[in-house]
């Protein structure tokens, strides 16, 4: 069933949309390789890891041994701990012979978000480019971010290689470049390291769904593009049906079955396993070990008692207090593949079909909202902030507002500054910044990354205000004449943060750990919203009522410890996408349409 774990390469890496078991797999995989002799390292480059959760161990950026599997280590990369080494590696060598104000601004210009980057970048490379003396395992298996965060982290060798190869100063955004402890001859073994086939496995992790099929074919074009060719297929979570009278479970298994049977070309061509769902939540090491296991599988099914369904008001009760004041700022944040993309889509259908401008944008860089919306409204606008595109305009303004008074060598100099990779970082922020501001006088509904990659972006969001504030000679007066991004969004007025969740162990875990790193900023989230719940459907599958059984804990969870306000979302027998079900999903079951909405579609019926 497991074909790639057979005669695994040194490096395997597992990938995919957000929420199709990319960590369960990698967990799974790791432990079946331990029990059969190997020295395995489990790497975690997710900057939201749940590894600690799903495995029992706190784990660290060093190796640390699992109990109950004897040869398993598994590390987290650590970002900020690794930025804070790199800073102290850059400023080390100037402390005797610079002043204090000198050494001032060399910390500063290393506080943004692409020291944080390079720093983590730095710690997977080291692991990429060592040998078995280095690193003692005999296999390394690397746990990703979702797929836009991934697609950057494993284009990052050959990017950093060709900018340290090409630069002549000695310097850049990142400060001196001897802060890096890998020059570019470890830079280029990383390269050759994830373009030989016979080191390096690329895992695509999916699920039997057209959205992640779509980002996995993607994902794979990319990959080969960066000379990642040896690619295998997993599809996780196949669905049978135990009850044929259970329309919910016949329409889960319809729907993975004609996913299959569209799958594209790219993808018919790899090798390819399927796993099929699993009955209990994927935490702790019984439930990994029986992830790939059919036997054991079998024996943590078990019966549950009768099941109450949740008394939980619709997501339509959300909006009805977002739409109030006619403006603002609605940002989704969680874990990749709770379902962001589709409640910001229906949202923001809400919201333009009820008569109110509506710009619809996201920050994902695997973005596919408007795959979702797949139609249009009168006064809604979609957008994405592209990376690509919005780093060619940053650069080009940069290059003209500052490089016209400079000489040709500065010129040079700020242009070979501009080629690092890091700069996507500062123009996705800008482009951000941008779209915040529009909130002011219309809305603005914004799908953002999973979470470790908009964690990121909000601590660039912090910087910068940091920064902003430092610079103002007055600061005491400082907010009187200025708003930053930041100030925004720690305004309740402005700003409507939606926590989406699955009711699930780690997509709550992690929702709450980012409401309390938001509370560490002082952003306050306005709701919490439980999506694609099967325990909101009246589902009599076996196998679905057990993961209904384990929602009710999760959801009774939320509703104790976490949320405020709350809003519940079914599970669909039609998949979402359209405005005409996007609608449908924000009112729940039976639910009244808003009046303006009906006004304005009568209306459009009487005109036609």
């Amino acid at each position: 069933m497991t074909s790639f774990l057979e005669q695994p390469s040194r490096f395997l890496f597992f990938t995919g949309k957000g929420g199709v078991g990319k960590t369960a797999l990698a967990c799974a995989a790791a432990i079946r390789l331990a029990d059969a002799g190997k020295r395995i390292l489990l790497v975690s480059t997710d900057p939201a890891s749940n590894l600690d959760e799903m495995l029992g161990v706190a784990l660290c950026h060093r190796p640390t041994p699992i109990p109950g599997v004897d040869g398993l280590s598994a590390l987290n990369i650590d970002p900020e701990r690794a930025a804070d080494a790199y800073r102290e590696r850059v400023i080390a060598p100037y402390r005797d012979t610079w002043t204090e104000p000198q050494i001032a601004e060399l910390r500063e210009q290393l506080a943004g978000a692409c020291t944080v980057e390079i720093a983590a970048f730095d710690e997977f490379a080291a692991l990429l480019a060592g040998d078995e003396q280095s690193a003692p395992f005999d296999h390394i298996l690397f746990d990703t971010a979702p797929t836009g965060h991934t697609l950057r982290l494993l284009s990052l060798p050959r990017a950093w290689s060709t900018f340290l190869g090409s630069a002549t100063h000695g310097a850049s955004c990142l400060g001196p470049h001897s802060g890096l402890k890998m020059q570019a001859t470890r830079f280029a073994a990383a390269v050759e390291a994830l373009a030989d086939g016979e080191r390096t496995t690329i895992v695509l992790v999916t699920r039997p769904d057209r959205a992640a099929l779509r980002e996995v074919e993607r994902t794979s074009g990319e990959l080969e593009a960066l000379g990642l060719q040896n690619q295998h297929l997993v599809v996780n979570a196949m669905f049978e049906a135990r009850d044929p009278a259970d329309p919910i479970a016949v329409a889960l298994e319809q729907r993975g079955r004609a996913a299959l049977r569209e799958l594209p070309p790219r993808l018919r061509r790899l090798p390819m396993t399927q796993i099929p769902l699993r009955a209990f939540n994927m935490v702790g090491l019984p439930a990994l070990r029986a992830f790939l296991n059919e036997r054991a599988s079998a024996e943590l099914t078990r019966a549950v008692p009768p099941l109450v369904a949740p008394s939980l008001p619709p997501l339509r009760s959300l909006i009805d207090e977002i739409a109030a004041p006619g403006r603002g700022l609605v940002m989704v944040m969680g874990k990749g593949g709770v379902g962001k993309t589709t409640i910001a889509a229906s949202i923001a259908a809400e919201l333009a079909s009820r008569g109110h401008q509506v710009h619809l944008s996201t920050t994902d860089p695997a973005a596919h909202v408007a795959a979702t919306l797949d139609g249009q409204l009168g006064s809604l606008k979609v957008s994405r902030i592209d990376p690509v595109a919005e780093t060619k305009v940053y650069v080009e303004r940069v290059m003209a507002s500052r490089g016209g008074n400079l000489d040709e060598a500065g010129r040079a100099l700020l242009a070979e500054d501009l080629r690092s990779p890091c700069y996507e970082e500062v123009a996705v922020f800008t482009a951000f910044s941008r779209i915040v501001s529009q909130a002011r006088s219309s809305f603005v509904v914004l799908d953002t990354a999973p979470t470790g990659h908009t964690l990121l972006l909000l601590d660039a969001t912090g910087s910068y205000h940091r920064q902003t504030m430092a610079v103002d000679a007055d600061a005491k007066h400082a907010s009187a004449r200025l708003v930053t991004p930041l100030m925004r969004l720690r305004d309740p007025q402005y700003t409507k943060i939606l926590l989406v969740t699955l009711a699930e162990t780690t997509p709550v875990s992690e929702a709450a750990r980012l409401q309390t790193d938001l509370r560490r900023a002082q952003i306050e989230p306005f709701a919490w919203v439980i999506n694609s719940s099967l325990a909101a459907t009246g589902v009599t599958d076996a196998c679905l009522e057990q993961r209904v059984a384990a929602e009710l804990d999760q959801i009774e969870a939320v509703r104790q410890r976490h949320a405020r306000r709350i809003a519940i979302v079914p599970w669909m027998a039609e998949e979402p996408v359209g405005p005409d079900r996007l609608r449908a999903l924000t009112r729940g079951p039976g639910a009244e349409e808003h009046p303006a909405r009906r006004a304005r579609e009568e209306d459009d019926q009487r005109s036609r």
